[in-house]
């Protein structure tokens, strides 16, 4: 009766320890494909991001990243470094990822969303604990944008080189 009460116990431990060394995010998982330069180390730093929060990321590197967002039809407005799709959307540039999930459970109309440029302190582009204000924004292939999600913080100082 006591070893049987051990088992128990040990077995219970066990699946409670299994239970909090999850490293992901709660919720779906959802596949990214991401398309990047091969020099870009900011690039780099977004898909270990991603892969972080949960994200299955393939990753394509790409030489010629302007005739894909084109043919994706992105603006030049809001183009960043790199490119990702997700169930059909765009991801432009160093979005969070919790603004890609929010796009994917609303799923509105439209072409995709950007951080358009590469805002200090967005994910891949951190820089000594500094944060820029910035937006993340829908677009659609005509141009037309609208603010999605804006993400504050103080304003970047440039470091000493």
């Amino acid at each position: 009766m006591r070893t049987e009460w051990r088992f128990n116990l040990v077995l219970a431990l066990a699946v409670l320890l299994a239970a909090c060394g999850r490293q992901t995010p709660a919720g779906p998982q959802y596949s990214i494909e991401v398309w990047k330069s091969p020099t870009c180390s900011c690039c780099k730093k977004w898909v270990e991001y991603l892969q972080r929060e949960g994200f299955k990321v393939t990753v394509h590197e790409e030489p010629a990243m302007n005739p894909l967002k084109a043919k994706l039809g992105v603006p030049e407005a809001v183009a960043s470094c790199h490119t990702g799709l997700v169930n059909g959307y765009v991801i432009e540039g160093h979005v969070p990822a919790e603004d890609i999930r929010k796009l994917l459970v609303e799923k509105p109309k439209t072409q995709g969303l950007s951080a358009p440029g590469m805002p200090i302190g967005s994910p891949g582009m951190e820089v000594d604990g500094q944060q820029e204000p910035y937006e993340t924004v829908l677009f659609n292939a005509d141009g037309t944008t609208k603010t999605f999600a804006e993400h504050g913080g103080r304003p970047a100082v440039p470091t000493k080189p």
